[in-house]
């Protein structure tokens, strides 16, 4: 650990090990080598004089990468890819002729980001399958559990602690389905040439278009992927970048949504985020337990949704064919990007594992409300015993507002149900009303359309990646 230098916190705290090592030195160089060893295996493939010899020369020393000497001659040529060309040609000799034959930069370069973004977006999806995971057996587990359901954060109809955790749920199976469709989908550079015209690759063909077409395909192909841009100029679209960071971005929402649920209802007391017997709250407050891991998923969560505007403004101010304004921001942006969504994922599952449910508060809670709640079945069950609907709505109406002036007002205990019991007009005893008073009445479907997204939707994916199942996640700090 470096004291006198700054240090990336999303390696140092936040991102996982195996996250950091995709965006590494070693990653990325190894890959520009394989992608010059694919390059000339197509060429010899498609008619080149290139030899076996050169190729096995080239496999020898792909990931055997002098660092030192492509550093020495960057610092002489402030060229990155003929650095390490150069370097390259250092460890083969024989093969030193035929490296990068025909391409430009972006071959490696491009090629690269897709390359390392896929294996990034294999991790993010594992993630998700194991939140989702979590999740669902949290669920299920609360699926009938009744609880005060808030629009504007007031209390509002009966929902479950299930149901609320199946929209949290639900939020991350869009992001899955997004994250599953961009690996599916997601397409390399291939081999394009300067202005993306394929003009080098032609001449070294004689102009033979067809080899120039095949030569695309077979680098894709050797590279694991089913196809390439159609068109580009010098580089990819930079809107694939966007879309990338969109579905990151996306994560992040969902995780800021849930942690900011929790974050209200570790307030409330209702819920809580798991607490260590050695955690220390606050510096100041001993009795405090902060939910100071909500709210640094919750930060990340920021910080990966602001990335996105980063990558709007770069692919809009791509100049033509190629412009190098990207360059120096692409190499922070999508890495922390990724990192940042790879901790939060990390920091929800932890959570997600170690839920604590408070029942007892949670049952106070709706008991102090559900007088307001039952109002309408109240009225009903009067109605049904002679009473005049439109004369006890308005009677409803007015021993509310004093009920509620008495809580807010005078801190006493909510009365509505005695002042309804003891107005002649309503024909009902409080023991009438307390019957009506159960909250398992007044929580719909909640169960069941939790069971329903979690059997559905979410145990399918779960079944078909079950492989992702599993582990623990310890969180650096």
């Amino acid at each position: 650990m470096s004291t006198d230098l700054y240090e990336n916190p999303l390696i140092t705290r936040y991102a996982s090990k195996e996250m950091a090592h995709i965006f590494s030195s070693d990653v990325k160089f190894s890959t520009w080598r394989a992608l010059w060893i694919a390059l000339a295996e197509a060429e010899k493939e498609l008619g080149l004089p290139i030899t076996d010899e050169q190729i096995d020369e080239l496999s020898q020393f792909k990931d055997k990468i002098n660092y030192e000497d492509a550093e020495k001659r960057e610092r002489e040529t402030r060229h990155d890819v003929m650095s390490h060309v150069y370097a390259y040609g250092l460890q083969c000799p024989k093969a030193k002729p035929i490296i990068h034959l025909g391409a430009t930069s972006a071959y490696v370069g491009d090629n690269t980001d897709i390359l390392v973004m896929k294996q990034a977006l294999l991790i993010i999806r594992g993630k998700l399958v194991n939140l989702m995971y979590r999740l669902s057996k949290f669920a299920l587990e609360y699926q009938s559990l009744p609880c005060l359901g808030f629009t504007h954060f007031q209390a509002a109809q009966l929902t479950t602690v299930g149901k609320r955790a199946a929209l949290w749920l639900q939020d991350f199976y869009f992001d899955f389905l997004e994250c599953e469709r961009l690996i599916e989908n997601l397409p390399l550079l291939g081999v394009k040439g300067t202005t993306g015209t394929q003009a080098s690759f032609v001449e070294l063909f004689d102009g033979d278009m067809d080899k120039v077409r095949a030569l695309d395909r077979i680098v894709v192909e050797k590279l694991g992927f089913q196809k390439a841009v159609a068109v580009s100029g010098q580089t990819y679209t930079r809107k694939i970048d966007f879309m990338v960071l969109s579905m990151l971005s996306g994560i992040g929402q969902s995780v800021h949504k849930m942690t900011n649920d929790i974050r209200l209802l570790q307030h409330l007391k209702e819920v809580e985020e798991p607490f260590e017997t050695t955690q220390i709250g606050s510096s100041a407050m001993a009795y405090k337990r902060n939910p100071m891991r909500s709210e640094r998923a919750a930060s990340l969560a920021r910080f990966v949704m602001n990335c996105l505007g980063n990558t709007a403004d770069t692919a809009s101010t791509q100049w033509f064919e190629r412009t190098l304004d990207d360059s120096a921001n692409r190499r922070i942006v999508l890495p922390q990007a990724f990192m940042a969504a790879d901790g939060m994922l990390d920091i929800c599952r932890n959570i997600s594992t170690g839920l604590v449910v408070h029942e007892k508060v949670i049952t106070q809670h709706i008991m102090n409300e559900i007088p307001f709640m039952a109002t309408e079945n109240i009225l009903m069950e009067a109605v049904k015993k002679g009473g005049d609907r439109q004369e006890l709505h308005e009677k409803i109406r007015e021993h509310s507002m004093e009920a509620g002036r008495r809580v807010k007002d005078e801190g006493l205990d909510n009365d509505l149900l005695s002042r309804i019991a003891a107005d002649d007009a309503f024909g009902l005893t409080l023991e009438d009303i307390q019957s009506l008073l159960t909250p398992e009445d007044y929580i719909g479907r909640s169960a069941e359309q939790t069971r329903e997204l979690v059997e559905e939707y979410i145990m399918p994916i779960i079944k078909k990646y079950d492989d992702a199942i599993g582990g623990e996640v310890e969180l650096k700090v």
